[in-house]
């Protein structure tokens, strides 16, 4: 039996590979260097996965993505929790002074990247899947106050900017993560299409139905 195992995990590759300066991208082949236990338990998958190939000559193939946001998410996410604290007049806590910098993937491109890698990836290799959105996680609360801002026609009245609040960073908080795609756009032909202009509308109203 031809067995294929998907190494699947939201954000392993950067919380595995440690954090980044001003500049630069996390690679297939950057080297793990996790920076909390629970960045050590991620690349400890990939790890696994790899073994099994390598040991056993399973059909293996990983993917490692950058953030995920868009409807269904978990409540207790960044995007979630700024639309949910918003609307219901409470503090959006934002981590130390809100400069780490995260590259943002739409839920439905992820999926298609995923479902590409599964059938056409090559056996025993490693994908990464971006989304080529890099913000800050203010800026991602700004911005999500503005739209709900004009959703909510409060234009006269105080933003909803006014409710976000700084709390005390979140020990081992790596301050920015960038992806490179170059491999999975050249060698399986996918690329983003959800603009995170458009995929966080289409986020923000999915929350506010719901």
């Amino acid at each position: 039996m031809n067995i294929r195992m998907l190494g699947f995990i939201i954000y392993p590759l950067m919380k595995c590979s440690g954090t980044l300066g001003a500049e630069g991208y996390f690679h297939e082949t950057t080297p793990y260097a996790p920076n909390s236990p629970y960045s050590a338990s991620k690349a400890s998958s990939d790890f696994i996965v790899r073994s099994y190939h390598k040991t056993y000559g399973m059909n293996t193939v990983i993917s490692n993505c950058s953030n995920n946001y868009g409807p269904h998410q978990h409540k207790e996410k960044l995007i979630p929790t700024i639309i949910r604290k918003a609307i219901a007049g409470e503090s959006i806590p934002i981590y130390g002074d809100g400069s780490n910098v995260r590259d943002w993937l739409y839920v439905e491109d992820h999926c298609r990247a995923i479902d590409r890698i599964f059938h056409q990836g090559a056996t025993g290799e490693t994908y990464n899947v971006g989304g080529k959105n890099e913000i800050s996680n203010l800026e991602i609360a700004g911005i999500i106050c503005k739209k709900l801002d004009e959703i909510k026609n409060r234009s006269g009245e105080k933003s909803f900017q006014s409710q976000i609040q700084f709390v005390t960073d979140r020990l081992g908080h790596d301050h920015r993560y960038a992806i490179d795609c170059t491999k999975i756009e050249k060698e399986l032909n996918w690329t983003p299409e959800v603009h995170f202009e458009q995929g966080i509308d289409r986020t923000i109203q999915w929350y506010l139905e719901k």
